[in-house]
């Protein structure tokens, strides 16, 4: 397997966090998780032009995509076939950072998913072409940048409250309050919504929920043994049941199940992908998809891993 990334060099890399590929990514379960973490992200499949995006709680349909998609800022987790993942490459953007790229607001993909066809016409399928061409990990990044570069539809800047809230938040890793935001920016609640919606792809009270399951995600990765009141009284959760409550909905799992299935995945040596986890066959999932979804497609929460 190749694994790959590039930071691109500001000012797109003040707007991308890296670009990434994966070729000849096999794996013995079929079914990946993917987990909210408030980002946008652009994914191009180098073997199939197709994705399939599962989004149900039951057995049933997939939604099939072209092999460019662009996935939305996310509130609830979906779940992707490993099929589709032999040969990627992608850009995962900073929170925020995707905006200038898409042609309309990021709120408008919030819990989606869009073929890059759809935001960026025949473009799309031409780096696409290039990217599928060979070429070597760095060649393709290359393209990549050169094609983002390419596709700027606003300037790379952002509202200023939407900088001083996303500085806060990767400064002090704390997590504010919506009314000490508002203070703060000299902005209405509404206002700052209106603006934070459209670069973001998520409501200021959305987005800090889910970079808040994101701190508990990250101490449950380095942790050998996880305490949970700890983890909640530690990340501003009011209780460990808030946190129960919260993790359930952002990752289709209790606390406890998620880590025991990351236990046993460590234990087997299995390679994680950023914010995926893989499931364990036999999850209830078919393999059946719908006629190809052009637009944008909602995804619903999935079934917990026990």
């Amino acid at each position: 397997m190749i694994h790959r990334t590039f930071v691109p060099a500001p000012p797109l890399g003040d707007f991308v966090q890296d670009f990434w590929l994966y070729e000849n990514y096999t794996q013995p379960h079929h079914l990946e998780r993917i987990l909210p973490s408030g980002t946008v992200e652009l994914v191009i499949n180098l073997v199939d032009d197709e994705m399939r995006i599962y989004d149900g709680a039951h057995p049933g349909p997939s939604r099939r995509f072209s092999g460019a998609i662009v996935s939305g800022a996310y509130q609830h987790p979906f779940v992707v076939d490993t099929a589709e993942e032999t040969a990627l490459v992608g850009a995962h953007f900073w929170p925020g950072g995707a905006f200038p790229f898409l042609g309309l607001p990021a709120g408008e993909l919030r819990d989606g998913h869009v073929d890059l066809e759809t935001l960026w016409g025949p473009a799309a399928v031409e780096l696409r072409a290039r990217l599928c061409e060979p070429a070597t990990p760095e060649q393709r990044f290359r393209i990549l940048e050169e094609g983002l570069k390419a596709r700027l539809f606003r300037p790379l800047e952002h509202h200023y409250a939407v900088s001083t809230v996303l500085s806060e938040v990767q400064r002090s890793g704390s997590i504010p309050t919506v009314r000490d935001v508002t203070r703060s920016v000299g902005l209405s609640s509404r206002r700052l919504i209106q603006v934070f919606s459209a670069e973001v792809g998520l409501t200021p009270k959305a987005f800090f929920r889910v970079q808040r399951f994101q701190q508990v995600l990250a101490a449950v990765r380095r942790s050998g043994a996880p305490d949970w009141a700890h983890l909640a009284a530690g990340n501003g959760y009011y209780d460990q049941s808030h946190l129960i409550h919260d993790f359930v909905e952002f990752s289709g799992s209790t606390p406890s199940a998620y880590f025991q299935h990351l236990d046993h995945l460590r234990k087997q040596h299995v390679h994680i992908k950023r914010n995926h986890l893989p499931l364990p066959d036999g999850s209830n999932f078919s393999n059946t998809s719908e006629p190809h979804a052009s637009r944008l497609a909602p995804a619903k929460a999935v079934t917990p891993l026990g």
